[in-house]
């Protein structure tokens, strides 16, 4: 049949009952024919646990061995679930990432993947018809022989990039949600599950707000031509049928979405924040003076806005930067003052992006123009707008996203 990896996140596997649970999934999918290989995070709560153990133990400490103690975290759970399915009958063995070995940059606590070796797992699948069950979030760097950390959402990326090395058909990102909505149900009840979304519209959704997907997994999906099917790890296991299509969303190649909707979904982010750099000289070099030394200090900005004074000498730019980066980003700019040369600074964190996606848009005009009609009758003023060719953002006072969510969505008929 087919080749399937199957990844389970923190949630899943918080205990050991979840965890028989996750076992009783893998086992329906092996007794359906397929080849399996599971990827798994650590049990909830463990690895913020684990790295306070580590900060309790040095405000100061080596990033090497951060990686070391945090990645035990996946380790416990691979061997425990493996322990669980041969406990069913289903031959399995647990694989660390330096094992496979998943090879990644030195970067710690924040490492890429430069290369999985899949060869060692294929072999097993054809020789004894084993489940390779692999602690997700974590490799080796080849050079020094060290475990590193792949960062926020790493165990999605260790997945992805793992049915890419095996060639599987399919990447099953198992989650507490049965899905990608078309935006957040808990704002929007109406809000629908998409049977099909493209890596570019998930990407923009994963970068502007959605939590489902981290944007890295999504990349390398693309990247790599891989199906990602987002489904819940909550329904019984016995219940579905592994011949029938499951509840969930597969994302995938727009080649493979037939009907194509002109708006596909609406992303929210109340991390934000305004910053405004006031009456500074309309000349060469005046941006990089002030974006320079942010991108020096690793801190992202998002939406720019430019106005050029009547006189034509003098500039205002407008800004967003991550709201956890906010003091960061005045400190910078203010040691940076006399560079830039800035007659005034504002800022607010008291804002949100919200954002329209839809691949749709490529092919029909007026869409962001709808929405800014729709969202002046509501009263809600707009500070910002960005475009790409496949989403709009605005830059909005954060008391309104709601209500900005709500009345976008409608508009579009994504309630139906």
């Amino acid at each position: 049949m087919a080749r399937l990896v199957m990844k389970f996140g923190g949630t899943s596997v918080a205990d050991i009952d979840r965890i028989r649970n996750v076992a009783r999934h893998v086992k329906r999918e092996v007794d359906a024919g397929h080849d399996v290989a599971v990827v798994v995070s650590a049990m909830s709560g463990k690895t913020n646990e684990l790295v306070a153990w580590v900060k309790d133990a040095s405000p100061h400490y080596d990033q090497r061995e951060y990686d070391a103690v945090v990645a035990s975290g996946e380790q416990v759970t691979s061997g425990l679930l493996a322990i669980a399915l041969q406990q069913i009958g289903v031959p399995a063995r647990s694989w660390q990432g330096w094992q496979l070995p998943i090879q990644t940059s030195d970067v710690h606590g924040s490492a890429r993947i430069l290369g999985i070796d899949g060869d060692a797992i294929v072999r097993r699948f054809q020789d004894k018809r084993e489940v390779a069950v692999i602690a997700g979030f974590q490799g080796v760097h080849g050079a020094t022989g060290r475990i590193s950390t792949l960062g926020r959402g790493g165990s999605d990326t260790s997945a992805v990039a793992i049915a890419a090395a095996i060639n599987a058909e399919r990447c099953d990102i198992y989650t507490d949600v049965d899905g990608v909505y078309t935006t957040d149900p808990r704002v929007v009840p109406q809000a629908q599950r998409l049977d099909k979304i493209a890596y570019e519209e998930m990407l923009e959704l994963a970068s502007l707000g959605a939590k489902v997907m981290q944007v890295r997994s999504v990349e390398l999906g693309m990247l790599h031509n891989v199906r990602i099917f987002v489904r819940s790890s909550f329904d019984k296991p016995e219940d579905i049928d592994p011949k029938a299509e499951p509840p969930g969303t597969l994302i995938c190649g727009e080649e493979e979405i037939v009907e194509q909707q002109t708006v596909t979904g609406i992303a929210f982010s109340k991390d934000e924040a305004q910053i405004s750099i006031r009456n500074v000289q309309d000349k060469p070099g005046i941006a990089a003076a002030i974006f320079g030394p942010l991108a020096d200090n690793n801190i992202n900005v998002d939406m720019i806005v430019q106005n050029v004074s009547a006189d034509g000498q003098t500039t205002d730019l407008t800004f967003t930067v991550p709201a956890g980066d906010y003091e960061r980003a005045v400190q910078v700019l203010k040691t940076s003052k006399d560079t830039i040369g800035y007659q005034r600074f504002d800022g607010a964190t008291d804002v949100a992006k919200v954002s329209v996606i839809g691949i749709g848009m490529r092919s029909h005009a007026g869409v962001a123009a709808q929405a800014f009609k729709a969202l002046a009758e509501k009263g809600i003023n707009i500070r910002a707008i960005t475009t790409s060719e496949i989403k709009f953002s605005v830059l909005i006072d954060a008391a309104s996203t709601e209500l900005a969510v709500r009345t976008l969505h409608s508009l579009y008929d994504l309630d139906k």
